[in-house]
């Protein structure tokens, strides 16, 4: 098992930034051909998804999507610190996803790419990834 650790600064209040890269120098440091990789956030307002790459609009899309249906300025939240939409929006996406490793490869499909998602930014933010040979 290799273990991984990665810094990122998000410059947006929410924003989605591609991390498969990152992800993908991993596997080849390990040198796994065949097995997994868990990539996890352990922050409560910020996450991850896999989902077109093609087409920026998408990601601009979702970014709207989002805000419309869990608004940050929505007056009715009740947590103290301002930021309920960024929680709610996080627990939709998930602090996590697991890929697929294939020839030393991430299998995806043509259109994908595994996307940070920030919705309480700008921070300084921290990811793992664990790369599981078998």
């Amino acid at each position: 098992m290799y273990f991984y650790q990665h810094e990122i600064e998000t410059g947006r209040p929410q924003q989605m930034i591609k991390v498969t890269g990152e992800v993908q120098a991993d596997i080849k440091k390990s040198g796994v051909k065949e097995g997994i990789a868990v990539i996890f956030s352990p922050h409560t307002t910020a996450g991850f998804t896999i989902n077109e790459n093609a087409d920026p609009d998408v990601v601009s899309d979702m970014l709207y999507g989002f805000e419309n249906t869990f608004p940050t300025d929505d007056r009715e939240y009740r947590h103290g610190e301002g930021n309920s939409h960024a929680h709610i929006k996080t627990t939709v996406f998930g602090p996590s996803q697991t890929l697929i490793i294939h020839q030393g490869r991430i299998v995806f499909g043509i259109w994908q790419d595994l996307y940070f998602c920030e919705f309480d930014g700008p921070r300084r933010r921290t990811f793992f990834v664990k790369i599981i040979e078998g």
